[in-house]
């Protein structure tokens, strides 16, 4: 039988204890008004001044992370943005809200018909609670000193690259680029939004939301005169948002837009 040694056990210690250190980095939040309640986790740039301006990116999580914990949000795509590359080339702050497992980032009813799921997108109609929440979440970031209106940016993943489509068409004005991981919307919901320079990324294999969801938003923005950059991975499932946080260029080229 192997033996742990003192030396592996310390290693193993330390690596427990760094991944954990660095998740609390991201300080937690709650923003409540009126009805309105919604938990994040934020992380603000090294060295932060106050009195500077800074670009700003709201992530959103996916189903599979919603809750009340404030922390599962956190699960995907939090490291990218520890990483000393990244804060030292871009000074942003990050900001992972948490939905409720009572509420969906977007308005959307998912039904399976014989065996496969189907997502049908609503045009329009009244924001979620979760979705409503975050809207008002936003708004409040907006009105902080520190932040740099030209530079707002949306992302997600899963139900929260669905959130992402639903933030953009609620507030196409407000976002300087955005990126959208095995999301969808409704085709009428595009127009809104056809300006915002938009990189779409799905598992041609995704068995849980198929990609047809992905190219149904890429298609329409290619008939309205507007190139979206998609890509898509053969062999990826569900969890395309492996690759897409490993594209080398992306948090690059989000944070190269800036609102005119």
């Amino acid at each position: 039988m192997n033996k742990i040694t003192l030396t592996t056990l310390m290693v193993l210690l330390f690596g427990l204890n760094s991944k954990a250190q660095d998740l609390s980095k991201y300080d937690k939040g709650s923003f409540i008004k009126g009805k309105d309640s919604i938990s994040y986790r934020i992380l603000f740039p090294e060295n932060f001044n106050p009195k500077q301006k800074y670009p700003i990116l709201f992530f959103l999580h996916g189903r599979g992370e919603s809750g009340k914990d404030n922390q599962k949000q956190l699960t995907h795509g939090a490291k990218q943005f520890l990483e000393d590359k990244f804060r030292k080339k871009h000074p942003a702050i990050i900001v992972f809200p948490q939905c409720g497992s009572d509420s969906y980032w977007a308005n959307v009813n998912i039904n399976t018909v014989n065996s496969k799921r189907e997502f049908n997108f609503a045009k329009g109609g009244k924001p979620t609670k979760a979705m409503h929440a975050l809207l008002g979440m936003v708004e409040d970031f907006l009105k902080k000193p520190f932040i740099d209106k030209k530079q707002v940016y949306v992302g997600g993943l899963s139900m929260g690259g669905m959130g992402t489509y639903e933030m953009l068409r609620r507030k196409p004005r407000t976002f300087a680029a955005a990126f959208a991981i095995c999301g969808g919307d409704n085709v009428a919901n595009v127009q809104k939004y056809k300006k915002v320079p938009l990189w779409i990324f799905h598992g041609e294999k995704d068995d849980v939301v198929p990609s047809v969801n992905s190219l149904i938003v890429a298609n329409q923005l290619k008939v309205l005169g507007y190139e979206p950059k998609l890509t898509l991975y053969p062999e990826a499932n569900h969890n395309s948002w492996d690759p897409a946080f490993a594209e080398p260029q992306l948090l690059p080229w989000l944070f190269s837009n800036q609102k005119k």
